[in-house]
């Protein structure tokens, strides 16, 4: 008896701490264990889970009074765990794990602090990669909370000076809402409702144009501009326009939450609270895409399509949809809330009726979410795979010629969102059968993607993460450097820095070498076309030989070498 009431209790004991565990990651926000971590107002530009193209914002961007270099501090005492840097995205960022099982991430900075930064120079040269992402030893830099680790500045994705910071769970990476651990941001504004959007969920939100309706506001409570809605089929869902603001600020910010109820039973709910950056691209599942890549408003489905998987939304056993089995009246009310806990609420009648127009496509092949699809005829083949679509896509396929003579082979519309990666293939007969030079290039209005195409018995296939217009070109074009206020033979005694553009006509260079005397050189690339060398130590007073190489995807290389003196 001893003996089962010994497993017993280590079994509960197991059991509460991962119940515990499982809170703690999603729910158990520790407040005021963070502080404000800018050397200015603490005051946001954009908040989490704000809507974004083909992600959530996973953060808050914190101002530094519209200028690079305000101090950034530790929001809390740890050790500097990671640091990433990369020309797009983070820029040059900090990761610091905490006691608490948390870890704060730091993003688009200048300078790290000294004793950092020269650690990081050293790891750079050690590697021969500027672009570098360094797990640092937990001993190495341990940070007291409120000490300065670096500058604030403009680096990677940002589009003007701030400080991107996150929280995360340190043992899952989900980014967690940090409006929810205390930070000083006073907010007493309830979110602005400014659309409605129905949709009837018998046929895919892709073969139809929702109908809008637009609201009427009376303090904070919304409704629907002409009295109740009558329903196009006997289920229907819905989709809402709506930001958020905070006090003293006139920026529209993401809201935290919205649910659905019918005769006051919740149906449907979501709460932007937890998302890692491997789901964050199911945003194009929670927008209506369609609707927002062709110019209209974000529209936020407030019940989960069929492919999503259920990340941030909990629903009924009929996956949140307003069910409509008779003619009776349903008192649908819709209550949209930010982190702060402020409120804004839709309600309004609805009632089964008469059909809108079908506005379905003709097809001959309709691909369905949480399956494999196969698309293959004797000039193309590919295939999604089973978590790649969202909502079912009535495909359509069609051959162009161009002027050059060659097929551009449309794969449906870019209007509808793909997850995940997949393979295409496309056979094409080249006068040499594979030359190595070969690229498959997707366009879809003024946007364009290149990726290198590898051949296979006559079939060149690369991966792509959009539908829209493909083809095949020949890229024997090497990149071009262009240096910008150097030259060679010049005596760079009064420059403080040397610059290269690089561009590349399929866009991405795989490659950037300099050598100084031989020797690597270290060439930063903040957003992806300047290469710039700051002078330092490396570069002695004397007569030198600088080379560089560019390469492109398919192995083209550009040479160029400058002789200089300092």
């Amino acid at each position: 008896m001893n003996f089962l009431k010994f497993w017993l209790s280590i079994f509960f004991s197991v059991a509460i701490g991962f119940i515990q565990a499982q809170n703690f990651s999603i729910k158990g926000y520790p407040q005021n264990y963070f502080i404000w971590p800018v050397g200015a107002k603490a005051s946001i530009v954009a908040n989490f889970g704000e809507l974004r193209p083909n992600h959530y914002h996973m953060g808050l961007d914190c101002r530094t009074d519209q200028h690079e270099n305000a101090p950034i501090y530790a929001a809390a005492s740890g050790y500097v765990a990671k640091v990433k840097i990369e020309p797009y995205g983070f820029g040059r960022c900090i990761y610091i794990n905490h006691p608490n099982g948390l870890t704060t991430v730091y993003a688009h900075l200048n300078t790290f602090e000294p004793d950092l930064e020269k650690y990081v120079k050293e790891q750079q040269y050690k590697l021969q990669q500027w672009k570098v992402f360094l797990d640092i030893p937990a001993n190495l830099f341990k940070v007291n909370q409120g000490e300065y680790i670096a500058a604030s500045g403009n680096t990677g994705g940002s589009q003007g000076p701030h400080l991107h910071f996150e929280v995360r769970d340190t043992k899952s990476d989900k980014c967690l809402n940090g409006l929810m651990f205390g930070l000083p941001i006073e907010d007493n504004i309830a979110p602005n409702i400014i659309r409605l959007a129905l949709y009837d969920r018998t046929k895919s939100t892709y073969n139809q144009t929702p109908k809008i309706y637009m609201l009427k506001n009376n303090n904070g409570v919304y409704t629907v501009v002409g009295g109740k809605i009558i329903a196009p089929s006997g289920k229907v869902s819905f989709a809402i326009t709506s930001f958020d603001r905070y006090t003293g600020s006139s920026n529209q910010n993401g809201i935290y939450a919205a649910a659905v109820l019918d005769n006051e039973t919740q149906i449907s709910k979501f709460e932007i609270d937890s998302i890692s950056y491997a789901e964050t691209r199911y945003l194009n599942a929670h927008i209506d895409h369609k609707v927002r890549s062709n110019g209209g408003p974000w529209l936020q489905h407030l019940s989960p399509l069929p492919g999503y998987e259920n990340y941030i939304y909990k629903t009924d056993n009929n996956n949140g949809v307003v069910m409509l089995k008779d003619s009776e009246t349903h008192h649908i009310k819709i209550v949209v809330s930010d982190a702060n806990k402020n409120v804004a609420t839709i309600k309004f009648d609805l009632a089964n009726g008469i059909s809108f127009a079908k506005s379905e496509i003709k097809s001959t092949q309709k691909f369905i979410p949480n399956y494999v699809n196969i698309f293959e005829n004797s000039k193309v083949h590919f295939y999604l795979p089973e978590n790649a679509l969202y909502d079912t896509v009535n495909f359509e396929y069609q051959e162009i010629k161009a002027t050059d003579g060659k097929t551009i082979y449309q794969l449906h519309h870019a209007d509808v969102p793909v997850q995940s990666m997949y393979p295409i293939s496309i056979k094409e007969n080249f006068a040499i059968e594979d030359s190595g030079k070969i690229v498959m290039e997707r366009f879809y209005g003024s946007k364009k993607d290149f990726a290198k195409a590898i051949y296979n018995k006559g079939w060149y296939t690369a991966s792509f993460r959009e539908f829209g217009n493909f083809r095949l070109l020949i890229d024997k074009e090497p990149p071009t450097i262009v240096p910008i206020g150097f030259k060679d033979g010049m005596n760079t005694a009064a420059l403080k820095r040397i610059l290269f553009k690089v561009k590349d006509n399929t866009e991405d260079i795989v490659n950037f070498t300099a050598l100084l005397d031989g020797n690597w050189l270290r060439f930063s690339n903040d957003k992806g076309i300047n290469f710039i060398y700051n002078f330092d130590e490396r570069c002695q007073p004397g007569e030198h030989e600088l080379k560089i190489y560019a390469t492109d995807q398919v192995g083209n290389v550009a040479e160029r070498v400058y002789k200089f003196s300092r």
